[in-house]
């Protein structure tokens, strides 16, 4: 069986590409790519893959997007940070989704599944129209999703609950997590930044890294930076670089531009 890999984190691709070797070893992967342009280019150039396995959140985009600029023969599965409770509903014969970290248990129920299926999808029938279908109302679906209005934090020997619009940004230092409110308080937040970046209003905060989500209030100054990323100056202030890594500078500077 032929693979092919949309995802824009490299550990991942590798991590996917090693427990695929575990579950069969005549699976193949035979291209990978990083963004919706990539993977367009990538299914415009080669034959079509037997199934492709594709993250939803990409550094471009939601890959959704790569259904409208072509024709997307093959299956797919698609992997997604989202909550389980949600993707329930689209669990249809034509898409499968993982939700990540993938395990190989569950990875390898879902291929089995192709396998049972694979007369279900000919090489004839650009665009299975369960697939458009099943894009349309989980787009539909994510763009009504509901995000975090606050936080419940520990101060003291009390709890608190934190009001979004109060913070500036969130990031990671040695390991643990925390934010910053715009009156410069610091609280420990149990969550991951994976976690925390999907918790959060995308119109609101943008993850510029992996260790920093900020808000666009939060945003005093953009420096240009070598190795063509940007540098931020933020407010409050922080003794921790803020650098918006390269492979997101594109998309940053459209989020600032809304």
């Amino acid at each position: 069986m032929k693979i092919f890999i949309v995802e824009d984190e490299e550990l991942a691709v590798k991590k996917l590409q090693k427990t695929l070797q575990a579950i069969d070893a005549e699976l193949e992967v035979v291209g990978t790519a990083d963004s919706i342009e990539a993977s367009v280019e990538w299914l415009q150039d080669n034959p079509r893959p037997d199934l492709i396995l594709m993250d939803i959140e990409l550094a471009d985009g939601q890959s959704f997007e790569i259904f409208n600029l072509t024709q997307v023969k093959s299956p797919v599965i698609f992997t997604t940070s989202y909550d389980e409770y949600a993707l329930k509903a689209f669990k249809v014969n034509s898409v499968d989704y993982l939700l990540k970290p993938i395990q190989k248990e569950e990875l390898e129920a879902a291929i089995s599944k192709f396998r049972q299926m694979k007369e279900t999808y000919k090489a004839e029938k650009p665009g299975d129209p369960q697939i458009t279908a099943l894009v349309k109302e989980l787009q539909q679906t994510l763009q009504h999703k509901e995000y975090r209005k606050r936080f419940l934090v520990k101060h003291a020997q009390k709890l608190l609950s934190v009001e979004m619009d109060r913070i500036a940004y969130f990031f990671s230092d040695d390991r643990v997590n925390f934010f910053k409110t715009f009156d410069d308080k610091k609280y420990v937040i149990d969550y991951t930044m994976d976690e925390l970046e999907n918790m959060l209003d995308p119109d609101q905060y943008f993850r510029i890294n992996r260790a920093f989500v900020v808000s666009a209030k939060s945003i005093d100054q953009i420096h240009d930076y070598f190795g063509n990323r940007l540098k931020l100056n933020l407010k409050p202030t922080i003794d921790k670089e803020a650098l918006v890594s390269r492979e997101k500078v594109s998309t940053f500077k459209e989020w600032m531009g809304k």
